[in-house]
């Protein structure tokens, strides 16, 4: 085993340095290549393994930009060679060293994704540069696109999963605001499991959820998507309350699967002829009830979450006297669990009324971008979670 060779051409030189790996067991053709790279002006590490075994090893443990490939080696040979190596580093260009009669091992070799290939014996320094240069750029280039192209479908599965999380509000004669926010969690692919809706019923009624499905990821944001679309179904089918909550967690254990999966939620009720709100709480936590006074966190009863112990939950009812006029806000945790600022416990309820109470007035959809914006710039990344808030306005405060 050869050890690393590192060589850097007389003065300044703008190019990068490549970092290249050989894979050839015959000592001869190994010198020969390592005196040709020197001819050729690049700048380069270069480390020999004389096995795919060995440079296994060599690949996992450390960046590589360009493998130069001999395909007869004493463990593997041919297309299986290239096969095994692109398996190892898929996105490192991938050069193959062929034999004077191997008339069509070239051909096949790029076929099976090599980026080039060069005949020993008729190789010259120029050639070995351009060739380098050339397979690391092209890798590099189909490396970017792929990413664009993995980025593109993050995206456009993003977009629909929010379209099934954070639908457009059902409202035809209400004269509530209704003001939405959808964030998935900091440097995460793919939205998580909060889900929200509001939709007024055949009886003038307003009615609303916030739910936070456990774990993060395509399957929890899949089954908010669901429960989002059970809950607006059964709701316009005239289910209400405990019934409710029941069939949801019947639609959760059966769309989970074998994973153990749950949610928590907040249903409300707004009655603005009655001026009461009706709460059943699924294992969430309190919403804010904002009058010209103050905001404060509603007291109601509690329920277990949806999916932890299947036919046994009950949900008791909480109504809540209204003012002419304020709003409410339901939200799921990943509003109060980050960071407070530079100390180390979470924000909080607590934490959250103090930010609130400290907030300049506002239009509620301005109140709630600079509440977010408040929380996340107090939390700095530390703490991340999807998180989702509903606030419901009316009267003039």
């Amino acid at each position: 085993m050869t050890a690393p060779a590192t060589h850097t051409p007389a003065g300044p030189s703008p190019d990068l340095v490549y970092r290249i790996l050989l894979i050839e067991d015959d000592e001869a053709d190994a010198l020969l290549v390592e005196e040709l790279l020197h001819d050729t002006g690049l700048r380069f590490d270069l480390t020999t393994r004389t096995t795919l075994a060995r440079a296994r090893t060599e690949l996992a443990a450390s960046a590589i930009d360009c493998i130069l490939l001999d395909l007869h080696l004493p463990d593997v040979s041919g297309t299986k060679a290239i096969a095994a190596v692109r398996e190892l580093a898929p996105h490192t260009a991938v050069i193959v060293l062929t034999g004077l009669s191997e008339t069509q091992a070239g051909a096949e070799a790029m076929a099976a994704g090599a980026q080039d290939y060069l005949v020993k014996g008729k190789v010259e320094a120029d050639l070995l540069h351009r060739t380098v240069r050339y397979a690391v750029y092209r890798s590099q280039t189909e490396r970017t696109a792929a990413d664009a192209q993995k980025a593109r479908l993050r995206a456009e599965e993003n977009a629909r999963l929010e379209r099934g999380l954070l639908p457009q509000p059902m409202l035809s004669t209400s004269t509530v605001t209704v003001t939405t926010r959808y964030l998935p969690s900091a440097e995460r692919a793919l939205l998580g499991g909060d889900f929200l809706d509001v939709v007024e019923g055949d009886d003038g009624l307003l009615h609303a959820v916030v739910g936070d499905v456990s774990g993060h990821g395509p399957d929890a944001a899949a089954l908010g998507v669901c429960l989002r679309i059970a809950w607006r179904s059964l709701v316009l089918g005239g289910h209400h309350g405990p019934g409710l909550l029941h069939l949801m967690e019947r639609i959760l254990i059966a769309e989970r699967g074998p994973q153990p999966l749950f949610a928590t939620c907040t249903l409300l009720t707004l009655d603005q002829n009655a001026a009461t709100a009706t709460l059943y709480l699924a294992g969430h936590h309190e919403p804010l009830l904002t009058t010209a006074e103050a905001t404060r966190e509603l007291t109601a009863a509690h329920g277990m979450a949806l999916g932890i112990a299947p036919e046994h939950g009950t949900w008791p009812a909480t109504v809540i006297p209204l003012p002419a006029a304020g709003a409410l806000t339901l939200y799921t945790d990943g509003l109060t669990e980050g960071h407070n600022g530079p100390r180390t416990e979470r924000l909080g309820v607590e934490g959250l009324l103090t930010l609130i109470r400290n907030l300049p007035a506002a239009d509620p959809a301005s109140h709630v971008d600079r509440l977010i914006e408040e929380t996340q710039t107090l939390n700095a990344g530390r703490h991340s979670d999807d998180l989702a808030v509903l606030r419901l306005d009316w009267g003039d405060k």
